[in-house]
């Protein structure tokens, strides 16, 4: 099981606005970011985004139910996440925490782990393909 630590709060000094709410390009407006649509279905939205903060992938989700099965199945990737309420933004940490200044949201980190048994497993690129069909 992937070790996963949250963050909720600006305990470290830095200020954290309210949670963003919106749709994808709403979001990604807000981040700054024109967003590469990937994925756009009705339990889905999935785009890329790249800012001068660096790169990440930003979902939205139709249930909550749906954004934690999402991200429940990222994690095996490791990476960090910043979630708000039926959205995600996935990158790394330094990523995240820009993001964060301008979105809000809880932090999630999640370790990578992997069987070893060499079953399908594993790629550090999957990133851009977390829910199947």
């Amino acid at each position: 099981m992937a070790l996963l630590t949250a963050c909720a709060g600006g305990d470290d000094g830095t200020d954290v606005p309210p949670t963003a709410t919106g749709t994808l390009e709403e979001l990604a407006a807000k981040a700054h970011c024109t967003p590469r649509l990937q994925t756009d279905a009705q339990e889905l939205r999935q785009a890329n985004c790249t800012t001068d903060d660096g790169r990440y992938v930003l979902a939205t989700f139709a249930t909550d139910r749906g954004q934690r099965e999402w991200i429940n199945e990222a994690n095996d990737y490791g990476g960090s996440y910043l979630i708000g309420r039926r959205w995600v933004a996935v990158s790394d940490a330094t990523v995240i925490a820009a993001l964060r200044g301008r979105l809000g949201g809880t932090v999630e980190n999640a370790s990578p782990h992997h069987s070893g048994s060499g079953e399908g497993g594993g790629s550090e690129a999957g990133h851009s393909g977390h829910r199947g069909s």
